[in-house]
């Protein structure tokens, strides 16, 4: 089964390749566009903000399409270069960008996954049906062992995510403990027997996915009166686990439009009675554009660049309503507010199996990725984490693989350009975002974001929307003069430009440093770009 999806993406990601010369529009030179005077950019670092929290650049790996069978796992007698069978390229691929955390395994498959299918001998494990995605079968070769090995391989944390919607307490409390006991119960033998003698650390635990969708379609009330009975009894067993690493409880919120789940989990949590807690509350929410997803994710014009962009923006304002509920309830900020499913989810590629929502990613989409990052840094004091929509070859993926080929994709390299933000301190910026305007639709034309990394150094992150004019930037400090600015810029031919095995380089980081003008430190932004550069400072 995996050898013939494998085949039927590499023909879609030939046939996506060849639609890079079908652009309905390019950018003209940069010479042709009129002069127009530098934007300032003022940086304040004197008045540092709240801490990035490094686990805003989450990952989510669920058992959809070939996101885990071919993406991650290709099996310990694969040709495909492996380690316990989790493919070598993209451990080396993800561990680059320092993913911090991953949330498996799902999603919608979490709420039908019974995690006792997924260990002990591999040839020993039952054939499932994978109702909530293209109803193929699950083997269930990839379990906890497995995905707590490629999370080792990786350098991440675990994001675990309980079955509410169709298992029990029970089965909940046997996993952790399975997982995490530091003392000879039953099933931490059966764990050391299955070749793990250690507990395992896991970070968080999502009492759910969606509990008021696939989940379910559970009110908010009931949702509530099941999240306090997982959250009792799902403990963590790992006594070294406690204090600051204890393990983090998530509960269901938003979907993106009702905010019922957010209030009354957040009513319920103002007032708790010692027997349950939680550290967060979720919020999800996709670029679709319109539903079902129509917008394709090569060969687009720029009526759907700019609507996609427009749309995505309208998260600072999701995240605001949400923390206003969360705020009324906690005004201390003790709870997270945990965006961990968001991206772009465009139509399927032509051929594929639409059930496996696999989709190309282009210079668009990796833009549309940066505004998110941006828009979640700049709420970081209540948004502590995140999980983009997903991992590989499923929605706005890091990587697509073909067989034994790996591309990265263009938002791959936003996540590897951001690196420098992860657990940095937020410094305040100022500038006139200008105007980029398409049709009835207006956006801001720049974006920036400004922080300073546990090492002492300045960073900043310019987006520049426009897909046509070039932004010239002057960065400023009160005090200060900046000795030199470089770093690296993403952008490419067009905003539909993708990277395929054909030609994996045709949105790749160049680099990019500022130079002085009559005196002042400039930087030149090619048109639909993102740059991260490092602000350096005259002694």
């Amino acid at each position: 089964m995996r050898r013939a999806i494998a085949t039927r993406m590499t023909r879609s990601l030939c046939a996506l390749g060849s639609l890079t010369g079908l652009l309905a529009f390019a950018t003209p030179a940069a010479q042709a566009q009129p002069a127009e005077p530098p934007t300032v950019v003022t940086i304040t670092p004197a008045t540092p903000g709240p801490t990035i929290d490094r686990d805003i650049f989450g990952q989510f790996a669920e058992h959809l399409g070939t996101g885990i069978y071919g993406g991650v796992w290709v099996g310990r007698d694969s040709p495909i270069p492996n380690v316990r069978g989790v493919r070598s390229d993209v451990v080396a691929a993800l561990r680059a960008i320092k993913v911090p955390n991953v949330r498996w395994p799902g999603g919608c498959f979490a709420d039908e996954y019974h995690w006792r299918k997924g260990i002990g001998p591999a040839d020993k494990r039952p054939a499932t049906l994978n109702a909530s995605w293209g109803g193929v079968i699950e083997p269930n070769a990839f379990g906890t062992h497995e995905f707590m090995d490629f999370l080792d391989q990786i350098g991440a944390e675990a994001y675990l995510s309980i079955n509410v919607g169709g298992g029990t307490t029970e089965e909940a409390a046997d996993w952790l403990d399975y997982m995490t006991a530091d003392k000879p119960t039953a099933l931490a033998r059966e764990r050391a027997a299955n070749g793990h003698p250690a507990p395992w650390r896991i970070k968080y635990l999502g009492l759910g996915n969606e509990n008021w969708g696939c989940g379910g379609a559970m009110s908010a009330e009931h949702y509530v009166e099941e999240m306090k009975r997982f959250s009792h009894y799902s403990r963590n067993l790992n006594t070294a686990q406690t204090g600051a690493s204890a393990m983090r409880r998530i509960a269901v919120g938003s979907d993106g439009g009702k905010l019922d789940y957010t209030e009354a989990v957040m009513k319920a949590w103002k007032d708790k009675v010692y027997s349950w807690d939680i550290d967060g509350v979720s919020l999800h929410n996709y670029t679709v554009n319109g539903w079902p997803p129509h917008l394709p994710s090569t060969g687009f014009g720029e009526d759907d660049y700019a609507a996609l962009l427009d749309e995505t923006l309208r998260m600072d304002a999701l995240i605001g309503k949400q923390s206003a509920i969360m705020d009324r309830y906690d005004p201390a900020k003790k709870l997270a507010l945990a965006v961990d499913e968001w991206g772009a989810w465009l139509a399927p590629t032509p051929g594929s199996n639409p059930g496996f929502l696999q989709q190309q990613n282009s210079l668009r989409d990796a833009l549309l990725a940066a505004l998110n990052l941006d828009i979640f840094m700049r709420h970081a004091d209540r948004v502590r984490i995140t999980n983009i929509a997903q991992m590989a070859n499923v929605l706005q993926a890091m990587v697509l693989t073909d067989g034994p080929h790996m591309v990265l994709t263009p938002t791959y390299h936003v996540y590897h350009l951001y690196v420098p933000f992860q657990d940095a301190v937020r410094v305040p910026v100022s500038f006139a975002a200008g105007s980029y305007r398409h049709g009835a639709i207006t956006l801001p034309r720049l974006d920036a974001v400004a922080a300073r990394d546990p090492s002492g150094k300045l960073w900043l992150a310019l987006t520049n929307i426009d897909p046509v004019r070039p932004l010239t930037i002057a960065p400023s400090i009160a005090g200060k003069r900046i000795r030199a600015m470089s770093g690296q810029v993403l952008t490419a031919a067009s905003v539909a430009s993708v990277n395929t095995v054909a030609a994996p380089d045709a949105v790749t980081p160049k680099p990019i440093a500022a130079r002085a003008v009559g005196g002042t430190l400039t930087l030149v932004l090619p048109p639909k770009s993102v740059s991260v550069v490092e602000v350096a400072l005259a002694p």
